[in-house]
């Protein structure tokens, strides 16, 4: 292999996926993705470190990294959503508040959760957001899947509509504060249809 074809395709990022072993040990570095692409308050890293950690013991964790020249540079991951999970537990109650208990349980009863995505700034706009969640959800026997996102016209949320997710809560604080959020789903499996 010629040198410069060598230094070409390591510069490339690579969508692959993650155990549970190889997420903790990468943790940092996701972290630090999570930081750069959320500019979160300081004091929120520490608790976003212990969720993190804890939701790879959920059910059916799964986990997506992209990296170029081993640098984490992209990741997603999630778990089979069920009650008893804060995130879970708290959109059920605000499903059923709006919509009634069978529409809670159409979206939450059989649900892939999608805890994260986030691409660093850099490396942003080159389809990496698509890659890693279509990877992430990708053969998923669950019947709908469901996420979060910050409640505005972002680059995220026109990618999740492009791949069918709808509106399900709008303008939605969670407990404790914070940024104003969508939750959004689909049912599987999700759109391929690209804007």
């Amino acid at each position: 292999m010629r040198p410069a074809f060598r230094a070409r395709r390591e510069a490339s990022p690579q969508i692959r996926e993650i155990d549970r072993r190889g997420f903790l040990r990468r943790l940092d570095a996701l972290l630090a993705t999570y930081e750069a692409a959320m500019l979160p308050p300081p004091g929120q890293m520490p608790g976003r470190h212990m969720i993190m950690e804890r939701h790879t013991g959920y059910p059916a964790f799964r986990a997506f990294v992209a990296e170029r020249s081993r640098s984490v540079i992209g990741f997603s991951y999630g778990f089979h959503g069920e009650s008893g999970q804060w995130w879970h537990d708290v959109v059920r109650a605000e499903l059923v508040k709006i919509g009634g208990e069978e529409h809670a349980r159409h979206w939450l009863d059989d649900t892939w959760e999608v805890a994260e995505l986030h691409v660093h700034p850099a490396a942003q706009g080159l389809g990496l957001g698509r890659g890693l969640i279509t990877s992430l959800c990708a053969g998923r026997p669950e019947r709908t899947m469901v996420l979060s996102t910050l409640d505005a016209q972002t680059p995220a949320r026109n990618l999740y509509r492009s791949l069918g997710l709808v509106d399900l809560l709008t303008g939605f604080r969670f407990p404790g504060g914070g940024p104003v959020y969508a939750v959004m789903g689909a049912d599987f499996p999700l759109s391929s249809r690209r804007e």
